[in-house]
């Protein structure tokens, strides 16, 4: 990969990762170690975050393209080595967070995959991209998921700064469904949304306890 050429982006939204049992099995070994290297650098580099997790899927059984797709991203690594979090003295120190989820994008089963960041102003401080652990059914569905793991990691962080004496109410999650919104300022239970567990609607919970608000976002902000 030393010589490899550069490309711009980590991977190619015209053409998706996808199951291959009919291509040329590659060395499960060498496949999970270059995996686990991009999984270290997730940590600094939230720009190649939903790449690697679309890659790690295929790490039981990982064909010659699941291979190029991971190559890719090193070759995308090589061209911006330098690209860094910028964390400036100036500006506001308000937290929020926006929260996003992608519709049955798995090809494996069809789950959706969740994503969200927080802030500290113009800081970026936190990042996750993360397959759900349930089919959705619906967008909304989808949606709601998502928000709420974004809820867990805002209180997470609204507890972490409290002891800095920072003291962070009504926290904005940023997203772009609003019958998700809905499915959170009404607490009545309804025949679209009874069979989403329980565990998500602390979403709702916190919710009306005040630590967050939902904010509608248009999709392309």
């Amino acid at each position: 990969m030393q010589d490899c050429q550069t490309i711009r982006t980590p991977s190619d939204v015209n053409c998706k990762i996808q199951p291959d049992p009919k291509g040329k099995s590659v060395d499960q070994t060498l496949y999970r170690s270059m995996i686990g290297s991009l999984m270290y650098l997730t940590a600094s580099r939230p720009d190649i975050m939903y790449a690697v997790c679309v890659c790690a899927r295929y790490q039981s059984d990982p064909k010659e393209s699941h291979l190029v797709a991971v190559k890719r991203i090193f070759r995308y690594l090589k061209g911006k080595p330098n690209l860094g979090l910028w964390y400036p003295y100036e500006g506001n120190f308000e937290l929020y967070s926006y929260s996003d989820s992608d519709f049955g994008g798995c090809a494996l089963d069809r789950k959706s995959t969740t994503g969200g960041c927080q802030f500290l102003g113009p800081r970026l401080v936190s990042w996750q991209c993360k397959k759900q652990t349930n089919v959705s059914v619906s967008t909304a569905e989808a949606e709601y998921i998502a928000a709420s793991a974004g809820c867990s990691q805002v209180l997470w962080l609204q507890n972490q700064l409290l002891d800095y004496g920072f003291n962070f109410l009504k926290t904005p999650i940023l997203i772009d469904n609003t019958v998700a919104m809905f499915i959170t300022a009404n607490p009545v239970q309804h025949s679209k949304t009874k069979h989403i567990e329980i565990q998500y609607h602390f979403l709702r919970d916190n919710s009306e306890k005040g630590l967050i608000i939902l904010i509608k976002v248009h999709t392309d902000k």
